[in-house]
């Protein structure tokens, strides 16, 4: 069981939440991104501990291979890890944005596309996001909306707490609200079409490149009566949230003890600590710490896993059926 160094990234739109929540020490601020585990070219996360300590995630998944990531996820993803954890800390509003499919961003970018999801770890008084259209617009309409600042007006603005949970498909029109400190579990694609951004300058002072054009072809138009995800929470057992071909993510609310079986999964699993602290063990004897704020990558030759909880611990579980 492995734990990495975390990525930190200082942006115009970031909070000071992220240092305290993970109980790390930095002189960075504005810190609006904490990327987990990741295996975006240029930004690998890098082994923190144990004798494998300083080893780059790809480096990682070439030593170990199936018996990291699983036989399907090796054959398919390579030493590339296929997903990306990040905590987010959103001090102002997010820019409106839009992610393509696989189909369209291997198109246009040689990339994979982009599906994620976001639990909600907290939220300031009034904290919103946005998902999804509210009505049924045209592409012409989108794109005219954009043009006269309503953009806001046509989607689905949400007040969030603490639990809430967002599915966000390749496709869907989405935005982080200021106020909003969230986990995010996608794709692993780096590929973000900017729609919207507030008249916003970057740190050199010019307003930041839009892609309006780009995102009119990668937006699904579709219209849901609500976007959420609605799940009844339960403690001491494993509560699905998300189930997709790109990640299967479930929360575990703990006062005692859990064993999971891993031995019909094929594939790595990802522990995310979103609150309290405890321990992992493993089958092969193996077991690590973890804290809120911290996050595991448990390889897929593990047969069972135990959570004990200090108390209580709350995770988020992410793997690939």
């Amino acid at each position: 069981m492995y734990k990495f160094k975390p990525i930190l990234k200082s942006l115009i739109w970031g909070g000071e939440k992220i240092a305290p929540y993970k109980q790390i020490e930095t002189d960075q601020h504005n810190i609006g991104e904490s990327w987990e585990l990741s295996g975006v070219k240029d930004n690998e996360s890098v082994v923190a501990e144990g004798p494998e300590a300083g080893t780059p995630l790809p480096e990682l998944i070439a030593r170990h291979g199936s018996a990291l990531l699983g036989r399907e996820n090796f054959e398919r993803f390579g030493t590339e890890f296929p997903l990306l954890i990040k905590f987010i800390d959103a001090r102002q509003d997010l820019s409106i944005q839009v992610h393509p499919n696989d189909e369209l961003a291997w198109e246009r970018h040689k990339s994979k596309g982009k599906t994620e999801m976001w639990y909600v770890v907290a939220a300031d008084e009034g904290a919103h996001l946005r998902s999804g259209f509210a009505k049924e617009v045209t592409p012409e309409e989108y794109e005219a909306s954009v043009a006269d600042n309503t953009i806001t007006d046509i989607l689905t603005d949400y007040k969030i707490q603490p639990g809430d949970v967002f599915f966000l498909p390749a496709g869907r029109v989405h935005a982080i609200g200021a106020g909003s400190f969230i986990a995010e579990i996608q794709q692993t694609s780096n590929i973000t079409y900017r729609i919207y951004d507030y008249g916003r300058v970057g740190a050199d002072g010019k307003p930041r490149e839009l892609h309006t054009e780009l995102a009119k072809g990668a937006i699904d138009y579709t219209v849901l009566p609500d976007y959420r995800t609605h799940y009844r929470p339960e403690y001491d057992k494993r509560v699905e949230l998300v189930s997709c071909p790109y990640f299967t993510t479930s929360l575990y609310d703990l006062t005692r003890q859990q064993g999971v079986d891993l031995s019909r999964l094929n594939s790595f699993v990802v522990v995310i600590c979103l609150e309290g602290s405890g321990t992992l063990t493993s089958d092969a004897g193996s077991s690590v710490s973890i804290h809120q704020g911290e996050t595991v990558l448990v390889p897929a030759s593990t047969w069972s896993m135990g959570m004990i909880p200090d108390g209580r611990m709350k995770v988020l579980t992410s793997w690939i059926e």
